[in-house]
């Protein structure tokens, strides 16, 4: 069973710990060693702390601590999934659970940027590609979902 609850910073250590396995498991394939580097001490606990102040943060629980999400109204941030808990629907359950709190909010459709590496996963979420952009961290591709209408 996985629990979505929002993040607390005695959280903080095991998000970047969980970025970080993902960024070098599973981004490694598509970016080169240097900028994997780069990413991973961007993520530092520090860093996750001061994400966490900015926008709303969460994380997927099992028996323990699995991915994480991140949203600023409906902009999607700084998802991330344990490789070894991959293909068990976390990441699904998450975005499920933001783009939840972004209708009921009055949002008609949420955006996320995504790596070369996320791009297939938003799209099989039924994001839509609307542009490309070059970021520090390189090929950004920024995508977005419609949302249903929330009932008044």
């Amino acid at each position: 069973m996985t629990t979505i609850r929002l993040f607390r910073a005695t959280d903080a250590p095991i998000v970047s710990d969980v970025i970080e396995r993902c960024l070098r498991k599973v981004n490694s394939r598509d970016y080169p060693p240097d900028l994997i580097d780069r990413m991973c001490a961007h993520f530092d606990p520090t860093r996750i702390l001061e994400l966490a102040g900015q926008r709303q943060m969460f994380v997927a629980e099992q028996t323990t601590l699995v991915g994480t999400v991140s949203r600023d109204g409906n902009k999607v941030y700084t998802m991330f999934i344990d490789p070894r808990a991959h293909g068990r629907g976390i990441g699904r359950k998450l975005m499920t659970h933001i783009e939840n709190l972004a209708a009921a909010e009055g949002f008609d459709h949420m955006e996320t940027g995504a790596s070369i590496t996320g791009h297939g996963f938003y799209h099989r979420l039924g994001y839509t590609d609307v542009r490309v952009s070059e970021t520090d961290f390189g090929l950004n591709y920024i995508l977005r979902k419609p949302l249903p209408a929330v009932p008044s």
